[in-house]
């Protein structure tokens, strides 16, 4: 194939079959590529030398996908891809059009259940939605298990102010009806600084169906990712504060882009959230992903898993050294909790640009947030 000619499938059907090469799937499973295709839709039809029209949030340079290795602390390995269906025209209201033909698309082919999607479809996917985004899907993978579905809806897209009451409906309709003030409690304590950022719900049928609630801490410290992860039983603090330690590189107030905490609560347990997870965006706190590849193995080895699988993760993505850019390795996050504890690395397709690495000289600890400008 001509190299003008590749189109964003072609370029992501690619890596995530390296992906689940490294996590040991079958050769034969075809079901990544079927739901990976179905999520792109008419944009991962394009050639990558068509850039998109409207720029995906997902990524930072508009790439409408992201992917992700799960390493559960027990050896077990998930790959992920996150993903926003896009519409054939710029705008909220087709993407959300888009999004509900794809659901229909992968519910019909791998009957994943949409009652719950179905509860709260009104409170986030208005006629007129605001914000950077109505809805992402994130599909779970396993080898030789069933795939999963989870969707992301925008808690902000009927405007800031209408947040709260969105969520707190929300989470009364699916079983949660004490959820919000728990989180609310823990986690939304320093005003405007805390913003509920995404509200997350799995599309299965599950008694341990997740409800995620996601929370952005704006210039904050280990410290308060600490008191947000205290609604969780079995959240080590120290733990939580290694992981600032080692994968911020010494940071003690994440001034760029921020920390964000999320609570996976489940209606078979309602006396608060199973796991809280903290994520880290690790690219706009080192200089190149070489940096951040140091830092995530350092953190890993602590924990019993050696580095094999993470090179094997970057390798099946990059198409370039790890020192000549940053933003591959975007951000990397923690899982605790007595549903399971693990640690998280998102990985950039990089399908339009690659974002230039920073002067080595400026810091490891870099404060600011990564220059925006993209090379192809």
């Amino acid at each position: 194939m001509n190299a003008a000619d590749v189109t964003l499938f072609d370029h992501a059907r690619k890596q995530l079959r390296s992906l689940c090469d490294v996590a040991g799937f079958e050769a034969t499973d075809q079901n990544p590529v079927l739901l990976l295709e179905d999520l792109l839709g008419p944009a991962g039809r394009l050639p990558l030398r068509e850039r998109p029209r409207y720029p995906s949030d997902v990524a930072d340079d508009g790439t409408p996908v992201e992917f992700s290795v799960a390493f559960d602390d027990d050896g077990a390995l998930a790959v992920r891809l996150l993903g926003e269906a896009g519409g054939e025209n710029p705008g909220h209201s087709p993407d959300i059009a888009a999004g509900k033909r794809f659901l229909q698309a992968a519910g019909k082919r791998f009957r994943f259940p949409v009652e719950r999607f179905a509860a709260v479809a009104d409170l986030f996917l208005p006629e007129q939605p605001r914000g950077r985004f109505a809805v992402w899907f994130s599909v779970i993978l396993r080898p030789r298990e069933r795939p999963r579905l989870k969707a992301y809806f925008n808690p902000g897209v009927q405007g800031r102010h209408r947040a709260p009451a969105l969520v707190a409906e929300g989470l009364r309709r699916l079983g949660l009806g004490d959820a919000y003030e728990i989180a609310r409690r823990h986690a939304l304590t320093r005003g405007p600084r805390d913003q509920l950022s995404f509200f997350a719900v799995d599309l299965d049928d599950s008694p341990l169906s997740r409800v995620k609630l996601y929370i952005s801490h704006e210039n904050a410290g280990p410290a308060d990712a600490e008191r947000a992860a205290a609604a969780v039983e079995g959240a080590d603090p120290l733990r939580i504060r290694e992981f600032c330690e080692v994968v911020g590189g010494g940071t003690t107030r994440f001034t760029g882009r921020p920390l964000v905490s999320s609570y996976s609560f489940v209606e078979a347990e309602p006396a608060g959230p199973g796991t809280y997870s903290l994520y880290l965006p690790v690219r706009d706190y080192v200089p190149d992903d070489e940096v951040a590849r140091e830092r995530v193995a350092t953190f890993l080895a602590a924990h019993g898993i050696g580095p094999d699988r993470l090179d094997g993760a970057l390798a099946a993505v990059a198409r370039r050294p790890l020192r000549a850019g940053v933003g591959l390795l975007a951000h990397v996050s923690l899982r605790l909790g007595p549903f399971g504890a693990g640690t998280t690395v998102y990985l950039s397709s990089e399908a339009y640009g690659v974002c230039p690495p920073r002067e080595r000289a400026d810091t490891v600890l870099g404060t600011g947030a990564v220059d925006s400008a993209m090379t192809p």
